[in-house]
């Protein structure tokens, strides 16, 4: 059951995605360049998210546990660190030069796009460096 459900959540999120058009490269990238042909529209599909994902969140973890799951899987870090200042550096800059985030590269893999199979192909390449480069720096330490 919770893999069904799993299946649902991210056919609606991929139809969400494709219904705000975040797997249109070129949108995404117009909306980043704020100094030329700036389209603001995504702007509130992000603020739609934020104001759910907001309200909902802390109701949804007030509760002793998941529906379909024994414990919620929520990060206990709070801190900003070099790892997750430099993260957000490269995914920026991946975000700003390709026009995909994870999530509409994976949804437009679906409707036959090359270049989102690309980003896709470099995030786990970037998966699998990050990782080897953390064993390489825990060797040295």
């Amino acid at each position: 059951m919770p893999s069904l459900i799993s299946l649902l959540s991210g056919i609606i999120f991929g139809l969400g995605l494709s219904l705000s058009q975040m797997t249109n490269p070129n949108k995404v990238i117009n909306f980043l360049d704020i100094t030329g042909n700036w389209d603001p529209s995504l702007a509130f599909v992000m603020l739609g998210a934020l104001s759910v994902t907001f309200i909902s969140f802390k109701q949804i973890l007030k509760r002793p546990k998941p529906f379909l799951i024994d414990d919620f899987h929520v990060s206990k870090r709070s801190s900003i660190d070099k790892a997750l200042i430099g993260g957000a550096i490269i995914f920026g800059i991946g975000w700003g030069i390709s026009g995909y985030c994870p999530g509409p590269a994976v949804a437009s893999i679906g409707f036959g796009s090359v270049e989102a199979f690309v980003m896709v192909l470099s995030i786990y390449a970037g998966f699998l460096f990050q990782k080897w480069g953390h064993r390489k720096l825990s060797r040295v330490e």
